[in-house]
Parts: structure tokens; C-alpha cells; sequence
């Protein structure tokens, strides 16, 4: 029963681990969104909503920046202009 009880425990912490590691991963692409859109006229809550939103349209495996991917994918950009109020 101790055994089981451990190998429950060792796979929670995995799937806790991998959810903290796509966490830290989705702020940095999204904090390199924000920098990278520094000075177009946004408000900054309007910027990092867009950025967010464009994080999240992304595939977990996708290795562009979220304003690189941007150029290639012009009708998420478009919802998210909407959705954060940029434009």
C-alpha cells in the first residue's frame, strides 16, 4: 500500500512540475510580446490582454514568438485586437 501511495504522490508531482514549467514558459513568451509592442500606442493592460490571448491561440509546441507567429496568423490577430480592445 506504501508503495502505491509513493508512486501516486511521485505522479502528482510530475503533472505539478510540467504545469509550473508551461506556466513559467507562456510568461516569458508573453512578457517578450509586451517588450516587442512597447511604444505602438496601447495601453499597457491592453497589451499584455492581446498578448495573452495571442499565448493562448498558440500550440504548446510552437517555437515562433508570439510576434513572429502573428504575421503568419492574421485572423487570431484580428480577435485578439478585438478582445483586449486594441483596435
Amino acid at each position: 500500500m506504501k508503495s502505491v501511495s509513493a508512486l501516486v504522490l511521485l505522479a502528482g508531482l510530475a503533472f505539478t512540475t510540467n504545469a509550473i514549467a508551461a506556466t513559467t514558459d507562456d510568461v516569458q513568451w508573453v512578457n517578450k510580446c509586451v517588450r516587442d509592442s512597447k511604444g505602438m500606442g496601447a495601453p499597457p493592460d491592453v497589451v499584455l490582454k492581446y498578448c495573452t490571448c495571442m499565448n493562448n491561440k498558440m500550440d504548446d509546441n510552437e517555437t515562433l514568438s508570439i510576434t513572429a507567429w502573428e504575421k503568419t496568423h492574421v485572423t487570431e490577430a484580428k480577435a485578439c485586437d478585438k478582445e483586449a480592445g486594441w483596435k
